[in-house]
């Protein structure tokens, strides 16, 4: 009875202010949801990861509509990551996808993984010309360096997966990469693989 006596005299301006820090409030758990659901997939993909590198292709949770398809390891960021099969919506939540109309790595052409900029690749733009790129499949491990990078509209990235060329890999984001609303600008770091007699 007390608590109902005194919100009804709280004054409108009083349920504004209360309105307002309960979105505030909202709005901060929505925020700390996204990078903490990214990190926690990290793990169970790294489980799944381990078993398909012995041999045994796991997905990481049983509904999951994807696989561990790579690990992309950055050295001179200290950063390593699962990339994923097949890049969508909902893979993209979880861990750098590898686009399904691009090449392998490794093959001809230009392979292309893409991640969010607020998650995975968070430190894209750290990465400078020569840091070298490692990419280990479940059949090998291969490494590129980077040539550099560019700001593109995502309809004129100038990324053609099929292109024949040398073997080279393409990260690709959102720009601008402390941006909070999707826009038509990527940031995208080109890499070459590192000369091999079988490349």
């Amino acid at each position: 009875m007390f608590a109902i006596a005194r919100l009804k005299r709280l004054t409108k301006l009083q349920i504004a202010g209360l309105a307002a820090m309960g979105l505030g409030l909202a709005m901060l758990a929505n925020a700390a949801f996204i990078p903490a659901k990214a990190a926690i997939a990290q793990i169970l993909l790294e489980r799944a990861w381990a078993k398909t590198e012995a041999g045994d292709p796991t997905r990481p949770w049983p509904w999951a509509d994807f696989a561990p398809a790579a690990r992309l390891s950055f050295p001179e960021q200290n950063q390593s990551v699962i990339a994923l099969t097949d890049a969508a919506g909902e893979s993209l939540a979880f861990g750098p996808s590898h686009m399904a109309a691009s090449q392998p790595p490794g093959r001809r052409g230009v392979a292309v993984y893409a991640a969010h900029r607020d998650t995975h690749f968070r430190f894209i733009d750290t990465l400078k010309p020569g840091d070298p790129i490692e990419i280990s499949t479940d059949t090998e491990d291969l490494t590129f360096h980077v040539t550099g990078s560019e700001i593109v509209r995502w309809d004129a990235s100038g990324v053609h997966p099929e292109d024949g060329g040398s073997p080279r890999l393409a990260l690709v984001t959102c720009w601008p990469l402390d941006g909070k609303f999707q826009g038509p600008m990527r940031y995208v770091v080109w890499a070459t693989r590192s000369a091999s007699p079988d490349a």
